[in-house]
């Protein structure tokens, strides 16, 4: 039987507690063998990164330390310019040619997925596997197809995470401890 990866892209500055409890989540619905947390380097489609990419990697090895169900790949911080799905996807498949490779992406992406670079590429290497949440149902009638994975809905972002870390907030239960520190011992997101 193929191994089941799910594919987790994302900038993940910081990465918080919604982060890995949606992981959870999917990674059980989804029956995986594991789940890779890929962060980007240069994403398309966001702006305004603030830690480093070594800090952003530090920080989500740190966040997953312990859990067998997750790892990191650092394979789009390894590339020069924009970090593509497609291009990711078709790194990891050339590596794990007889893995099924499933990529999760929230609702609000599904919605814009015809604008990402050569979706149809993508689907055609993983399948998608929308996170919903509260009732909120993708459109999966559409050329893309894909499943639903029922998340628990977090209404946490890294950019309020941010906004404590500013503000000097205690991060508890936000953040892992082990980024805490990260955050706190490198002054991270303090203006």
């Amino acid at each position: 039987m193929a191994r089941r990866i799910g594919v987790f892209g994302g900038t993940f500055d910081p990465p918080h507690s919604g982060h890995l409890i949606v992981a959870a989540d999917a990674f059980e619905e989804l029956k995986l063998d594991v789940l890779l947390f890929v962060p980007a380097a240069v994403p398309p489609h966001k702006r305004g990164v603030v830690a480093t990419p070594d800090q952003r990697l530090r920080m989500l090895r740190a966040a997953v330390a312990g859990d067998e169900r997750f790892a990191v790949d650092d394979l789009e911080l390894r590339r020069t310019g924009p970090s593509y799905t497609v291009d990711t996807l078709t790194e990891l498949s050339s590596r794990e040619p007889d893995a099924e490779l499933i990529f999760l992406l929230g609702i609000d992406q599904f919605r814009a997925f015809s604008t990402w670079v050569r979706p149809d590429e993508i689907v055609n290497l993983a399948t998608l596997a929308v996170m919903s949440r509260d009732g909120e149902k993708p459109d999966l009638d559409g050329v893309y197809g894909g499943i639903e994975v029922p998340v628990t809905r977090v209404d946490l972002s890294s950019t309020a995470v941010r906004a404590k870390a500013a503000a000097g907030a205690d991060l508890r239960y936000y953040v892992a401890p082990a980024v805490a520190r990260i955050i706190e011992d490198e002054g991270l997101y303090r203006g």
